[in-house]
């Protein structure tokens, strides 16, 4: 049994790299062969300044005066108060982060959430309390077109970078894609639409992942759901915000 398993090691070492040859591994944004995200380009990306940002929403340049979770901005999503008690995004949407997400959601580079979460790991601040780590599920359509859930993948290699557990928290909601809504519209779409599992994993304080934070509608309505399954502490932490 032992040489058949070092048949099947070899074999599957002999595909990756008859793969590589014929499509080598190339960089999201740049396209040079090497990796999924070349060292120069992940220096480059637009990082969100922490210490300028907003502590308690992530808003970029909300540290003094926050432009979202004040009362004003807080009554676009519905809200009086906002759902988890913190969040912070690593980087700012642009065209190369942009490109990122596309070429892992729509592309199927995988193998992107593991740079994608290392990115994210990097950002977490030292006075955050988690236990485990969950995720925004994607819709049933998504998942069918994709053949996996994106943010599932960033948080199971979140988890292992953090060395916690990673845990589905929620049903996948049954809504039209977020994308192309705008403010208002996307809070409508998204009311009720998150439940919890009917045999979720518990842990008192949580990690909630997205890839990309737009209007906060999202975070907001997940982390709702997730605190009325009896979830004490959410946290929100997304890849890119608009």
């Amino acid at each position: 049994m032992i040489w058949k398993r070092g048949i099947a090691k070899l074999a599957d070492t002999a595909t990756e790299a008859l793969a590589e040859t014929l499509w080598p591994t190339r960089c999201a944004i740049c396209d040079m062969p090497g990796a999924v995200l070349c060292e120069r380009c992940c220096a480059e990306l637009p990082y969100v300044d922490w210490w300028r940002a907003c502590k308690r929403c992530g808003s970029p340049f909300g540290l003094v005066q926050c432009d979202i979770c004040n009362p004003i901005g807080l009554s676009r999503l519905g809200i009086d108060r906002l759902p988890f008690e913190a969040c912070a995004s690593a980087v700012h949407f642009c065209g190369d982060t942009g490109q990122i997400v596309r070429v892992f959601k729509d592309q199927g580079e995988q193998r992107l959430a593991v740079d994608i979460a290392l990115i994210m790991a990097r950002i977490i601040p030292p006075e955050w309390d988690y236990e485990a780590v969950t995720y925004v599920p994607a819709t049933l359509s998504a998942f069918r077109y994709r053949g996996y859930d994106h943010a599932e993948l960033i948080a199971s290699a979140l988890a292992d970078r953090l060395g916690v557990r990673h845990i589905p928290t929620l049903n996948r909601p049954r809504t039209r894609d977020q994308r192309k809504l705008g403010s208002k519209e996307r809070i409508s779409n998204l009311a009720g639409s998150f439940a919890p599992r009917d045999d979720p994993e518990t842990a008192r304080s949580l990690i909630l992942v997205d890839d990309v934070l737009t209007t906060g509608a999202t975070l907001c309505a997940a982390s709702q759901a997730l605190r009325q399954s009896g979830v004490e502490q959410v946290r929100c932490l997304t890849f890119a915000r608009v």
